[in-house]
């Protein structure tokens, strides 16, 4: 664990893959093109937590929906990347961009598809019910399944390593002392 503290502290942007990872992998069609999709509250609670301390996070997903563009407004995610079929190459032009090294990036992915991402960044983590043999493949692998919380296991993981997390704390106990 204490490798993994030592890459998160690094860490100043998290790139999150959508289906499986922010969404239970689920996609539901209603009638009238419809798709749903469901977000966890709590990741969304730990993205903007990151964001108060100057993280940024990054969307790179193979699949288009408006439901992320909603969800990521909401959060003020500014680094959606939505129908990329060359997910390296996104990160690439992103990292060189807002002038990062990849050790600086954290990568969440939930399927083979992502692991060249994952591979290229200084810190990579999956959700615990992602697809088989990613956990031989990352650096963390979180408790919570993907759409129940694991993005936000990780953005405390990070918290924690830049000895944040108790400062993230007290900004809501403040009112109660």
């Amino acid at each position: 664990m204490n490798d993994i503290l030592h890459k998160a502290k690094d860490i100043r942007l998290l790139v999150l893959d959508v289906d499986g990872v922010l969404t239970d992998g689920r996609i539901v069609y209603g009638d009238s093109d419809i798709q749903i999709q469901s977000f966890h509250v709590r990741d969304g609670l730990g993205i903007k937590l990151l964001a108060r301390h100057g993280i940024e996070t990054a969307i790179i997903s193979a699949r288009k929906s408006k439901a992320l563009d909603r969800r990521c407004s909401e959060l003020g995610i500014r680094h959606v990347f939505q129908s990329v079929s060359d997910k390296v190459s996104c990160l690439d032009e992103l990292v060189l961009k807002l002038g990062l090294g990849y050790h600086q990036v954290c990568a969440m992915g939930d399927d083979w598809v992502d692991l060249p991402l994952l591979k290229r960044c200084g810190l990579s983590a999956t959700v615990s019910d992602a697809a088989s043999l990613m956990s031989r493949h990352v650096d963390f692998v979180t408790k919570k399944c993907g759409g129940q919380g694991a993005v936000r296991e990780v953005c405390e993981l990070i918290l924690q390593a830049k000895g944040l997390f108790e400062k993230s704390v007290r900004l809501y106990l403040k009112d109660s002392i």
